[in-house]
């Protein structure tokens, strides 16, 4: 959440999803309102405001937050996603605390169920318990929380629960009572319960799970073109553990797509970096796993790389009250698979309760790229699309790409007759000098030369110097730049 975010919660005062705590000391009392907040339809609770929306601050140090954390996770049963980070207002550490509207209702804090009424929080009585339960019931379990048919003894993964132990341990969200029993390490995931291993325990810690739940397997194409075909560049399945096959298949992203260079104004060096921002990439594919429709067994996770564009695709439409407007604004995330996005977030790959989409929007801004776009079809499922840069003069044209088909980024901005003329010269006759490009088209000018050839390719980033360091050296030449070699192939075309 970023401070604009905060001061407008501020500014419209406590209410039924939203809390103002001067401090962090009492945790039973942040607790009793997260609880409520579980219990309802989710809120914020910001710790460093006064009642009146004045900002005294809270010590936000990694300790205190990691300590906080913990006793938060200790005390709300069952367990939830809480997202606990820190933001700076006015020179204030502040800390927010994301909570979305549980979906193991009612939820109880030290043991005692709270409900959220107004802008208060109370204990709820017997009365409302009765009528929670009740609702609750008539609900069928959720697929996550079913027992699998895997034997907890024979099909978990140990290096897979090591290595979650290990991630929790360094996102500072380690809350085991025994990590050197695995079992009582799963119940404290909530990916098992009675010694059985839930469904959500199976997709995330055996061996491979899509033996008992082929859904669970990851389909990843590379296409030749940007129209889907049956002709493809690179094309897997993927297959094992949650963490495992999430790894994989990024790996097989940033294998078959392009790595550009860019330009910082006023700087000669070159900065070589992704096609699509490595963050947004990971939020958008972790997000896919996290929130995609488990329980149809026909459903899955799909990657589609065209030469202009990637998209991600999960079974399962937008869960009740999240549209792919919210989506843009960071509202609060209703979380389809809690088990399963909890575990993520204890390892350190969600880091907030709704706000991934924000982040993914931002990332690519400022990588200079359209927004992803979202489309989500009630039959088919979500689909969340990365747009390749439009060719400018500060971003030159794909420099390393798959070895098996090199991608070349198209000119789309239109190109003067000059210049034209001047890349075909020198696509044909490869780097010349100021007099051989002037004998070549018979002009008498230098300065016609350099006003109407020279100086546009360069500004237009389709040529540069041979010697940039040195350009007025007497040896200098033009060459094309690799956007320039697109430019001829395209006037050639």
């Amino acid at each position: 959440m970023t401070p604009h975010q905060i001061q407008e919660l501020l500014s419209l005062g406590e209410g039924q999803r939203v809390e103002f705590k001067s401090t962090v000391r009492n945790v039973d009392a942040l607790g009793r309102v997260i609880c409520g907040f579980l219990n309802a339809s989710g809120g914020y609770l910001i710790c460093g405001v006064d009642d009146r929306g004045a900002v005294p601050g809270v010590d936000a140090s990694p300790d205190a937050l990691a300590m906080l954390e913990k006793r938060l996770h200790e005390g709300v049963s069952p367990k939830a996603l809480v997202s606990v980070q820190t933001q700076d207002l006015g020179g204030k550490p502040v800390i927010v605390i994301e909570v979305p509207a549980g979906k193991d209702v009612p939820y109880a804090f030290r043991d005692v169920i709270y409900i959220r009424s107004g802008d208060a929080t109370q204990k709820a009585d017997a009365e409302t318990i009765r009528d929670i339960v009740m609702r609750r019931q008539i609900e069928p379990e959720r697929w996550e929380r079913r027992f699998s048919l895997a034997d907890a003894q024979y099909d978990v993964a140990a290096d897979e629960v090591r290595s979650a132990i290990a991630d929790a341990h360094r996102s500072r969200r380690a809350f085991f009572r025994n990590e050197d029993d695995p079992l009582m390490v799963l119940e404290d995931f909530a990916a098992s319960k009675y010694g059985r291993l839930t469904n959500s325990g199976d997709v995330l810690f055996t061996r491979n799970p899509a033996l008992r739940l082929p859904q669970v397997r990851i389909r990843a194409m590379c296409y030749n073109s940007d129209k889907a075909g049956d002709t493809y560049r690179d094309m897997k399945s993927f297959e094992g553990p949650l963490h495992a096959i999430f790894e994989d298949t990024y790996t097989f992203i940033v294998r078959n797509t392009p790595t550009i260079a860019r330009f910082v104004k006023g700087s000669p060096k070159r900065q070589d970096s992704p096609l699509y921002p490595e963050a947004a990439v990971r939020e958008a594919l972790i997000n896919a796993l996290a929130h995609r429709d488990y329980s149809a067994a026909s459903g899955g996770v799909s990657i589609h790389i065209y030469p202009r564009r990637l998209e991600i695709h999960n079974s399962g439409c937008l869960p009740d009250g999240v549209t792919t407007d919210s989506l843009t604004k960071g509202r609060l995330s209703v979380l389809r698979n809690p088990d399963i996005a909890h575990v993520l977030y204890l390892r350190g790959l969600m880091e907030k309760a709704g706000r991934g989409s924000v982040l993914m929007i931002q990332q690519c801004r400022d990588h200079g790229l359209r927004d992803p776009q979202w489309q989500s079809e009630e039959h088919l499922g979500v689909t969340v699309t990365f747009h390749a840069p439009e060719v400018t003069p500060q971003v030159t044209a794909p420099v390393t790409a798959p070895v098996t088909a090199p991608v070349t980024a198209p000119v789309t901005a239109p190109v003067s007759e000059s210049i034209v003329r001047l890349i075909c010269l020198l696509g044909e006759q490869g780097p010349l000098g100021n007099e051989e490009i002037r004998s070549a088209f018979a002009l008498k000018s230098r300065r016609r030369l350099r006003e109407t050839y020279i100086t546009p390719a360069l500004k237009e980033g389709l040529a540069e110097y041979t010697i940039p360091d040195k350009p007025n050296s007497r040896h200098q030449k033009y060459r094309l730049t690799t956007l320039g070699k697109a430019a001829l192939a395209q006037a050639n075309s």
